[in-house]
């Protein structure tokens, strides 16, 4: 991958500074919220603010020469999508059974306990995070409801949400600006992005406790992540880059690699078919060294 350091967050101040500022603004008052999560998951991937600068980075990337095309509104609810996707992990129980009345769970029920606080949290944390939104916007100065809108349909479309639903969805929200926002495209970013930061450097040793792990599984699941060294966005394809011996980890791997292609595939369909950007990555591929 070319070197996109900062990429968004350059474009967006050259473009609109009020909007930088913004932007600023509230990664500031995020930096604690984004580390409640452990309070839930304290043995969890990480979920702070450096898994979200991981996010943006890979969208960076992903953009690439598109950035162009993006403007000052799309950025900032891009970036504000990639730094609030992930709040819902760590609400507190209060604001877990308040918004758990305004989720959807489907037919989740019929086969998972209704008291697992943690696991119900760990599956629908995309749409915790959009009514974390809803509940507490106004200590985070949007500039309007519309881009209030789609910072929420952004964090929640990081997984399971249809990008396919051109209500849910539209290409063309209008902003006061005068500007329109692609939401499926800027959704499928943070999707992708989110799906792919999986090297050992989110995973440390240091939120493992080794001397718990029994389960052979679960040591499989830490050398897993212990394997994966790199991963490199390239113009064809997501180069994953993994060190290990096991043959057992290797299939591991191989089944992340497949899970990784699946939402490359519907993240380039969603995007190639609504909208006037591309994902031109078809493949993912693992180098062992």
């Amino acid at each position: 991958m070319k070197n996109s350091d900062f990429l968004l967050e350059r474009r967006l101040k050259e473009l609109n500074p009020h909007l930088h500022q913004l932007f600023s603004d509230t990664v500031f008052a995020l930096q604690q919220i984004l580390s409640n999560y452990q309070l839930i998951f304290p043995d969890f991937t990480d979920h702070t603010e450096l898994h979200t600068l991981n996010v943006i980075d890979f969208c960076n990337g992903l953009i690439g020469e598109q950035i162009n095309k993006l403007n000052a509104d799309e950025i900032y609810v891009l970036l504000l999508g990639c730094y609030f996707h992930d709040t819902g992990m760590g609400i507190s129980h209060h604001d877990f059974d308040e918004f758990s009345k305004n989720i959807d769970f489907g037919n989740y029920f019929d086969t998972h306990e209704r008291d697992n606080y943690p696991e119900i949290v760990r599956n629908f944390h995309h749409e915790y995070s959009g009514q974390f939104l809803k509940k507490y916007a106004r200590f985070f100065e949007f500039p309007s409801e519309q881009h209030l809108f789609a910072v929420i349909q952004i964090s929640r479309g990081h997984r399971k949400t249809d990008l396919y639903d051109q209500k849910e969805y539209p290409i063309d929200l209008k902003v006061p600006s005068g500007n329109t926002i692609c939401l499926p495209y800027l959704a499928a970013l943070v999707r992708l992005a989110d799906e792919i930061d999986v090297t050992a450097s989110r995973n440390s040793k240091a939120i493992y406790d080794l001397s718990k792990i029994v389960e052979e599984i679960d040591l499989i699941e830490f050398m897993k992540h212990e394997a994966v060294k790199d991963l490199e966005v390239e113009e064809k394809e997501f180069v994953m880059t993994v060190s290990t011996d096991n043959d057992a980890i290797y299939a591991k791997l191989n089944v992340l690699a497949n899970k990784m292609k699946k939402t490359l595939d519907y993240c380039r369909d969603v995007v190639n078919a609504r909208t006037p950007f591309r994902i031109t990555q078809e493949n993912v591929i693992i180098k062992r060294i």
